[in-house]
Formats: structure tokens, sequence, C-alpha cells
């Protein structure tokens, strides 16, 4: 079995992927790759596929972290491979985010448009995963990673924003904009007006990245837009369709040890 595609960036340091939606087993409406424990696809599909994504970066399933992410700012802390909330054991806290300094760990989070985050110190040590929605982002789920990051000694904190959706495909109402602003006051330069009356692109990923660099965190984004590009899962674009189920892409991220 070849390992499904995955992006990669150079500046995180250590092992990690942001898988497409290809090379898995599960069928339509959520085919192939599907890793989102809380869609309705087959548990054996989803089960398998995981098995696929934790091989990306050497590790078995039951040592893929996952959450319940509820768009929160929770992040959930993992010191050792007994901690490991994963699909294959049950139940799973809630949170948002996802932190550890063990090797024998991978962290998984799960988007069909919100925005995958990757964190990894300069030397790789410490390791952080993100899932970042405009809820989440403006609820403080990047700032509460990088937190719990440094608490476990990481410094020259590196990241990676993911596919999600880009500022050309995600048309938003006044509620939303106010919402954020409302948080964020200088959140006016995220919006462009759209072109109906009343409407605007938000701009996800600059959020996500200038709200991680005010941390003093290098940050980058891959450029790549899951609502326009069928090779990803987007909950906009299955909706715009008249059928709001779609899978969801994992991204992985694996610490090493100093001496790796």
């Amino acid at each position: 079995m070849s390992l499904p595609p995955v992006i990669h960036s150079s500046l995180l340091p250590v092992p990690h992927g942001f898988c497409l939606r290809q090379g898995g087993v599960s069928r339509a409406p959520y085919e192939s790759l599907n890793g989102g424990v809380n869609t309705q696809d087959d548990p054996t599909y989803v089960q398998e596929n995981r098995r696929r994504i934790a091989a990306l970066v050497g590790v078995e399933e039951v040592h893929l972290a996952a959450l319940q992410q509820v768009h929160g700012a929770e992040v959930v802390t993992l010191r050792g491979s007994e901690d490991v909330p994963s699909f294959s054991c049950g139940a799973l806290p809630e949170g948002d985010g996802l932190v550890t300094d063990c090797p024998t760990i991978a962290l998984g989070i799960a988007t069909a448009d919100c925005a995958p985050v990757l964190f990894a110190s300069h030397d790789g040590r410490v390791v952080g995963a993100a899932h970042a929605g405009w809820r989440g982002a403006v609820a403080g789920v990047l700032e509460a990673t990088v937190q719990q990051m440094r608490a476990l000694g990481a410094e020259g904190i590196r990241a990676v924003i993911g596919p999600c959706i880009a500022p050309a495909s995600y048309e938003v109402g006044e509620d939303m904009r106010c919402a954020v602003l409302a948080h964020e006051s200088s959140g006016e330069r995220f919006f462009t007006p759209a072109a109906r009356t009343g409407h605007y692109q938000f701009d996800l990923p600059a959020f996500c990245r200038a709200r991680l660099e005010a941390l003093h965190v290098r940050a980058e984004w891959v450029g790549r837009d899951t609502a326009a590009e069928s090779c990803f899962f987007s909950h906009r674009r299955a909706t715009l369709r008249g059928d709001g189920r779609t899978g969801r892409q994992l991204s992985i991220i694996r610490a090493i040890t100093p001496s790796s």
C-alpha cells in the first residue's frame, strides 16, 4: 500500500503532513481519505484511513491523537502514549488544540475549510496542532497552543497554516464580520467588500498568521484553497451543491528527540 499524498513545509523540522482527500477507502460522499471522527462515514473506513495517515509519520493508529472539535480554545497536552485519546479507543475529549513533547505520539487535526495549523519548536522537540476556524481563532486557540508549547519548554516556535478556505471563496455576512470585530478591533483589514451588498470576503489564513506573528511565532500559509480545489474536502462547496455531507482531511505532526 502506498502512502496517501500530503503537502509538506520546509519550515517544520519534524515529520508532518497536510493530507489531501485521496488515498483512502471511504465511499461517496466521503471519498476517499476521510479522517473525520464526527462524520457519518462507516467507522471501519475512517479507522483504516487514519491508520494510513498515522503511517505517514511512523506511528500506529492508536497513537494518533484525536479530539471532539468544538470551535473553541481548549488545548490538550499529552505527555505519554498512555494519554492519547484515539478514534479507536472510544469517547474523545472536547478541544481544538493538541500539544506534546512525546515522539511516539502523532497529533491529528481534522478540517474541511477551517485552518489546520501545525507547530514545532526550532529543535522539533515540542509540537502542536490546532483547528482554527474563525470562531476558534477569535477565541484564542492559537494563543493557547503556543502557551502550552512554551510551558513544555518550546523555543523558536514556527507554524504552518495548512489548506483552508481562501478569501476569494469565503464570502461572509455582516453578522460574522461584527462578531470578529467585537473581539478583534484591528480586524477590519481582513475583510474586503464582496460583490453582494452587505457581504465581505474574509481572509482566514491572514487572520491566523497575524495572530501568530503577534506571538513572535514565525508563520506561513501553504496557499491552498479547500473550497476551490476538488482535491480537498470542503464543507462550503458541499453545502453550495445542496448536500452538506463531506469528509475531513487530517493534518498530522510528530515530535522528534533532540538527537534525531
